[in-house]
């Protein structure tokens, strides 16, 4: 048997340290091309920019147009060439992330570096960049050369952020330890080209312990926009040991239902850590989990406001067809489900989908 760790080459949290970004980034390149949204330029920009230019590099900006697509991709490769740029940040929500880090491995493998201004899921550690069409279809995971060189997370620029966001980061968390225990079981192949190692079941554990003890806090001090200890955990949980977890881990039907609803056109508003979330309970009901470790689940997602049912996912009359399409797609065998049992069928996870909305609803 063979294991596989992967992770950031350097991983830093906490208030107030975007301004030192500077220093950290001393050594990977003279010149950053700074791939971002005009609404993260406005809120972490100029802060940016001027910790850069302390530290005496150069930087400059490609806009972020909302899609990580290969055309979006591409033209800010162009700008990084064309403005000789040999380093690459992207700061925003999982996309502009990945646009990030595929420029930086297209372009050869040059210094990426990270920063989230939202807690919403666990890419920003994650060495895979997923590539989407122009109507926000999933058409690639791109694996990086290595995973990023650096994750700076400001703790108090996720504060500042819309609750929601550290809630959808809650789902997509919840799912780690579920997943990558069932992969320790089954043998399953992770991202990290092993099986799941005692290393990675024990962060992915870790993940799911701290969300249960510290959530309710941490949503709480961001309604004040304010950074605690338990927010600064939640966070740790959310972004670092759900992404090195899930990379080391693997996944299994929680991220196989997320995927596959994109058969069920009226959850497409909702988020992606809010569709794993549901996910999960489908993944609990295929494992025929003890009632306790259900009631447990059930019970924080309903706390944290996260969906337990298709009304909850905004769909207001389940269509069996939709539903047995979203069961034969989670069964494909490019899918993770087959990571809980190699042998489920489409009849049972559709058996699942149903059994996991009705006890949600209960």
């Amino acid at each position: 048997m063979t294991i596989g760790l992967k992770g950031p080459g350097l991983y830093v949290q906490g208030e107030g340290e975007l301004d030192k970004l500077g220093k950290y980034v001393k050594k990977m390149g003279t010149k950053f091309l700074l791939i971002c949204s005009p609404n993260n330029k406005k809120r972490v920009g100029s802060r940016i920019a001027r910790s850069l230019q302390e530290a005496g590099k150069e930087l400059s900006y490609y806009e972020f147009g909302g899609e990580c697509s290969k055309a979006a991709i591409e033209a800010a490769m162009n700008t990084a060439e064309s403005e000789g740029c040999d380093a690459v940040i992207g700061a925003g929500g999982g996309k502009a992330i990945d646009t990030a880090k595929a420029v930086g491995t297209n372009l050869g493998g040059i210094p990426v570096v990270i920063v989230p201004t939202i807690a919403s899921n666990d890419s920003p550690c994650a060495g895979v960049a997923v590539i989407y069409n122009e109507e926000g279809a999933v058409i690639k995971a791109l694996m990086m050369k290595r995973n990023p060189d650096m994750v700076l997370v400001d703790t108090g620029v996720i504060a500042a952020a819309p609750k929601k966001y550290l809630v959808s980061g809650m789902g997509d968390a919840l799912s780690t330890y579920f997943e990558a225990r069932a992969c320790y079981r089954s043998g399953a192949k992770t991202m990290a080209r092993g099986t799941c190692s005692m290393t990675a079941l024990t962060l992915a554990e870790l993940c799911y312990q701290t969300l249960l003890k510290y959530s309710e806090e941490a949503l709480a001090a961001v309604e004040r926009h304010q950074v605690t200890n338990a927010l600064e955990a939640v966070v740790e949980a959310c972004v670092y040991l759900s992404g090195v977890g899930f990379e080391c881990g693997g996944l299994a039907a929680a991220h196989a239902i997320n995927d596959s609803l994109v058969f069920m056109p009226q959850t497409h508003a909702s988020s992606h850590g809010e569709k794993v979330a549901f996910g999960l309970l489908v993944q609990l009901q295929l494992e025929k989990a003890p009632q306790e470790e259900w009631d447990t689940v059930l019970q924080y997602i309903r706390k944290v406001g996260l969906p337990a049912s298709f009304a909850d996912l905004g769909v207001s009359s389940v269509s069996e067809t939709e539903l047995r399409q979203v069961a034969e797609a989670a069964c494909a065998p490019a899918q993770f489900t087959k990571n809980v049992r190699p042998n489920i069928t489409a009849e049972e996870v559709y058996e699942a989908l149903v059994n996991a909305d009705a006890a949600g609803k209960g």
